[in-house]
């Protein structure tokens, strides 16, 4: 019995010898105990507000090229190259800027095809593919250069994708975050109100914003002289944003 009253008091000893050592000069506990209260992100009232702005896009992405195919690599990229000089002059005539305008893909592919009597892989050409991003700072041209191009690349021409954007969206997100913030203060009024408590300021805040481009599909024909502009349309962009915000309670 008296060992276990020993082995007792040596074990508050200890207990009390480690608590002290929690603690600095002037008493205060350390962090290892602190930590053990609720952190105060998790209390209060959390919610998720939405802005979106419509906008009309004043830049026009247009990834176009040329795809050329011959019976040797020299053949086939002579062939490509005179019809991407062609087709960046049509891009330059109609006011694109030569810094506005980017190589995208260059690939040289071998062809082949297997041949059942021989019972082996022969190969039938060369295809020189190069793709540039031409960035149309006047959405109104977009179709007649998309004519003047196809018409300097002729049958070599290929245009891949068109999508539009907004040079400076910044003053829209900013319209796009009040919004946000009224959303999420409308929602955290509403909560505290059938909760019965009153709404405190916001104590955290974290914003998550998307922009998508918009792509609208690009159908080359053969054009007759008389034929009208090809019609692209740059419609309207959407500026979304989402914020995250926690409330405290009064």
């Amino acid at each position: 019995m008296k060992k276990r009253w020993l082995w007792v008091v040596g074990l508050l000893l200890m207990l009390g010898i480690a608590g002290l050592s929690g603690c600095d000069s002037g008493g205060s506990v350390s962090g290892q105990i602190t930590g053990l209260g609720i952190s105060s992100q998790q209390e209060g009232i959390w919610v998720s507000g939405q802005g979106k702005v419509t906008a009309v896009p004043d830049i026009v992405n247009l990834r176009l090229g040329v795809q050329a195919q011959e019976a040797t690599v020299a053949e086939a990229q002579a062939k490509a190259s005179a019809a991407m000089d062609k087709v960046m002059t049509a891009l330059t005539n109609n006011g694109v800027a030569k810094k506005d305008i980017q190589t995208q893909y260059f690939n040289i592919t071998k062809l082949t095809r297997y041949d059942d009597k021989t019972q082996r892989v022969v190969v039938t050409g060369y295809q020189v593919t190069n793709t540039v991003n031409a960035k149309i700072r006047d959405t109104s041209k977009a179709g007649a250069i998309i004519d003047d191009v196809a018409a300097a690349g002729g049958d070599l021409t290929r245009i891949d994708g068109i999508d539009f954007s907004i040079e400076d969206p910044s003053a829209y997100y900013i319209e796009a975050r009040k919004l946000a913030m009224t959303d999420a203060k409308a929602k955290a009024s509403q909560l505290a109100d059938l909760a019965g408590v009153g709404l405190g300021k916001a104590t955290y805040i974290t914003e998550s914003s998307y922009s998508p481009p918009i792509p609208s599909p690009v159908t080359l024909q053969a054009k007759a002289a008389s034929a009208p502009t090809t019609p692209i349309s740059a419609g309207e962009a959407e500026i979304n944003t989402t914020v995250q915000v926690t409330f405290a309670i009064k």
